[in-house]
């Protein structure tokens, strides 16, 4: 059976689609912020002299990144309200189970990052007369950066693709809004293809500028080299 492709219909639902959009780039960046925060710290915290500290780290990468995305989401969204009595907002939801879910990789891309620099950078800073804190975000953290830009790039993209998980939970994310369309129009062929492609399009910016920032870095590393 033949298909008569007609995109026309979209036009109308151009509103709706570019909130959804909008709804995922939000969702997507709150995640990148709060996952790559979490994620440091629970790499710290790996590194950390205390064995009872590293241990924490080490058990909760390792429940976080044994346990599906869409579980965490449900478990925060069905569960939790039952246990508390209360039902949190779908946006704030999805913002924390996925934060918690790629902080756990966040946690080991970063915690590679501490291990490539030379722990002589360290005591190079203390020689200098600069703090702990001083020589870790003037000396350390960008060290840390460069060597795991590549790896960070690609769990960026990665959030993005889980972000559409929050459709089953009936956040309004582009996945969901593209459904809604779908279901109205009774034409799923056009509309998720229009979809997949808006998506492409976005992931595609995101590796682009990912690539940008990798350049970057890496041009300064060849400038401190010289």
């Amino acid at each position: 059976m033949r298909h008569t492709w007609d995109f026309s219909f979209l036009v109308h639902y151009l509103l709706p689609l570019g909130r959804g959009l909008m709804n995922t780039i939000c969702l997507s960046g709150v995640v990148m912020v709060a996952g790559f925060t979490l994620g440091l710290l629970a790499a710290i915290a790996a590194m950390s002299p205390l064995r009872t500290v590293r241990m924490a780290s080490a058990a909760y990468v390792e429940l976080l990144r044994n346990v599906p995305a869409l579980v965490i989401l449900f478990l925060f969204f069905y569960v939790i309200p039952v246990l508390t009595g209360f039902q949190n907002d779908r946006f704030l939801t999805a913002c924390v189970a996925f934060s918690l879910y790629t902080s756990a990789y966040f946690c080991e891309i970063l915690r590679g990052g501490f291990l490539a620099v030379d722990p002589g950078q360290w005591e190079g800073g203390q020689a200098l007369g600069l703090s702990r804190a001083g020589i870790f975000c003037w000396i350390i953290a960008p060290q840390i950066i460069r060597a795991a830009m590549p790896s960070l790039a690609n769990e960026a993209i990665e959030i993005v693709k889980i972000s559409t998980v929050a459709s089953t939970i009936a956040f309004p994310e582009f996945l969901y809004q593209t459904k809604i369309v779908s279901d109205i129009e009774y034409r799923p062929i056009e509309t998720y293809t229009a979809s997949a492609i808006v998506m492409t399009i976005l992931i595609l910016t995101l590796t682009w500028v990912s690539r940008i920032a990798a350049r970057h870095f890496a041009g300064h590393r060849r400038k401190e080299r010289e």
